[in-house]
């Protein structure tokens, strides 16, 4: 019998993976979401730096040119192996274009085709104050909007960023079978990535993210019912409480979790571990919200808390800044203030491996209990 308690230690054990390459490891991930909030780093960041050995705050920025990987939208926009993206495209955006929408497309994708690699702000001194007169309106937010939809098209392609600033060359979109088999098959295919990726899922969120799936995959969208039922009938189940859980069939749910889980992590908000909000509340009972866009009286657990793991629970949560050169944490627990030497240990062990990871010079402010 498979209890709640193995289910969420398998959980925890599976996405937290030894640590590897980060080519490697975000080919095992399948998808790593972007955020582009910095408190104290980027989420992409944060969520490689459990996952790839030696990491620093900015090191998928500095290599992204250099690994098989790309920019786009799966259920969420991020990074993922350049293979999985090519099961996307070609995209088929069903908003319709006006026609002037559409000529200044061609122009832009034609623009970036003969001058290579491009900043926005090339693109928009080049069309708003270029040859013709007001052609953005004077606004560079019309700029963004229209590369980002080409990007979204594939008819663009993010090579690399420069401050953060997203540079894009043209691209040609791959070419795919659209026989109803072939289409069968890509959306299977992108449900597995999912799966692999947020597993063990309880049914409504196995429901919801192939859903979000329209998201990258706007043609296929007729496909996902049938994804769904074929994705329930051949993956792993169990029935805990009432809900039925899912995860990949060729993995088993351990007894006992690995012994590198005898630690303190503090987590992305958009890490794998805790991104399914309905199995945080499962698993952990207790409610987590992502609170940078709530208004700062209304808030619980701070505008970028940091989900704290320890051994296979998520206690607490963390609020990190780098002030004057030095990390201060606050540190929150569910459960208040009563801390065994074991846990203070541990939350002390993951604020030093914090600061090396943002290039800190130490520790400044702590709670008093740490």
């Amino acid at each position: 019998m498979i209890s709640l308690d193995r289910l969420r230690r398998y959980a925890v054990a599976r996405s937290l993976f030894p640590p590897t390459t980060l080519g490697r490891a975000i080919t095992k991930l399948g998808f790593v979401q972007a955020d582009p909030i910095r408190a104290p780093a980027r989420a992409q960041d944060l969520t490689l730096r459990h996952r790839v050995t030696g990491y620093t705050v900015g090191d998928l920025e500095r290599r992204y040119a250099k690994l098989d990987i790309e920019e786009d939208f799966f259920v969420n926009y991020g990074f993922l192996p350049r293979a999985l993206q090519a099961l996307m495209h070609p995209r088929v955006v069903p908003a319709a274009w006006r026609v002037s929408t559409k000529k200044r497309s061609r122009e832009l994708v034609g623009f970036v085709r003969e001058h290579g690699p491009v900043h926005p702000r090339e693109v928009d001194e080049h069309f708003g104050h270029g040859r013709v007169t007001n052609y953005w309106g004077g606004s560079s937010t019309a700029t963004s909007h229209l590369l980002n939809n080409l990007h979204y098209q594939g008819l663009l392609r993010v090579v690399r960023r420069e401050s953060g600033i997203r540079i894009y060359a043209a691209h040609t979109q791959p070419v795919r079978p659209t026989d109803a088999e072939s289409r069968r098959q890509t959306m299977d295919e992108l449900v597995d990535v999912v799966v692999n990726q947020y597993a063990p899922l309880p049914a409504a969120s196995l429901s919801g993210l192939v859903s979000r799936l329209r998201f990258g995959a706007p043609q296929l969208g007729p496909e996902r019912k049938g994804a769904l039922d074929r994705a329930k009938a051949r993956l792993a189940r169990a029935r805990i409480d009432g809900i039925d859980w899912y995860w990949p069939a060729d993995e088993s749910v351990p007894q006992k979790p690995e012994a590198r889980f005898d630690e303190a992590r503090l987590l992305a908000p958009f890490d794998p571990v805790v991104w399914d909000r309905r199995r945080f509340e499962l698993f952990w009972g207790w409610a987590y919200r992502f609170e940078a866009y709530t208004p700062a009286p209304k808030r619980k657990l701070g505008y970028y808390a940091l989900p704290l793991l320890w051994r296979d629970a998520v206690i607490g949560w963390g609020n990190l800044s780098v002030r004057e050169g030095c990390l201060d944490a606050d540190i929150g627990l569910v459960a208040g203030r009563i801390v065994e030497p074991d846990l203070r240990t541990a939350i002390r062990t993951e604020l030093e491996r914090m600061t090396r990871f943002l290039g800190a010079s130490g520790i400044g402010r702590l709670p008093a209990w740490l």
